[in-house]
């Protein structure tokens, strides 16, 4: 585990940024899943400013860990997030992008989704893989659309599912566990004051961490970055 401590979340937009054009210098086709939220929206407008014309765009594609079972041009829609921050403001082809079809059926868009991953992702541990998963985490300490009352839905057999979001009934297509933990390299975006508690609990494996889904993120690559603005880490002990 590698943790990155930011003194803003422009300068952790950066830090990820930068590690992001990294992987598309090598050359080879990359396969990133992305996240909504508040933190990719500012990681994004960044991207699109500073790297948008110095990043090589045909050698990425983009997918979503999870999507809000809504139409593309929703308010809700993660999709609709990264078109507005990132997409309409970059030059990547039309056919690196794999978005989840919010607006169909919910249970057959995530067998859908399944294939899609399964067809398109590398085959390793006889498993999709990502190079790079995106994940951000709620204050209840949820990753991806798995939350702690319905955390058995991390070891799902299937490449994605349907959640549901625990307050407001909205169904998900979401990844599952085994496709997190197969991929390359996973990144946690976190900023705020409201995540420290939880970053505390699951980085230092304390309290009620257990039952968070954040904590089940283990990539067997051993390669999980954790990028905190100073507010998230705020709690965490560097002395030991």
């Amino acid at each position: 585990m590698n943790i990155i401590v930011s003194s803003s979340k422009e300068s952790l937009a950066e830090e990820f940024a930068y590690m992001l054009k990294d992987m598309s210098d090598t050359g080879e086709k990359i396969h990133v899943a992305l996240s909504g939220g508040s933190t990719p929206k500012v990681i994004f407008d960044y991207i699109a400013e500073e790297l948008g014309e110095e990043i090589f765009w045909d050698n990425i594609n983009f997918y979503w860990g999870d999507e809000r079972c809504v139409p593309p041009d929703d308010s809700e829609s993660n999709y609709k997030m990264t078109v507005d921050h990132l997409l309409s403001k970059i030059d990547m082809p039309e056919e690196n992008i794999f978005r989840v079809l919010g607006e169909n059926d919910p249970e057959e868009e995530a067998i859908r989704y399944s294939k899609v991953l399964a067809d398109e992702l590398p085959i390793v541990n006889g498993i999709p893989q990502f190079d790079l998963v995106m994940l951000g985490m709620g204050d209840d300490g949820h990753t991806v659309s798995i939350f702690p009352y319905n955390i058995d839905l991390w070891d799902a057999k299937e490449n994605c599912v349907v959640a549901v979001h625990p307050d407001s009934g909205q169904k998900r297509v979401t990844i599952t566990g085994k496709i997190v933990n197969n991929a390359k390299s996973v990144a946690f975006l976190v900023t705020g004051a409201n995540k420290a508690d939880k970053v505390k609990e699951i980085v230092m494996l304390e309290g009620d961490y257990a039952k968070y889904p954040a904590s089940l993120v283990k990539p067997t690559s051993e390669e999980l970055i954790w990028y905190l603005d100073r507010d998230s880490a705020k709690n965490l002990d560097f002395s030991e």
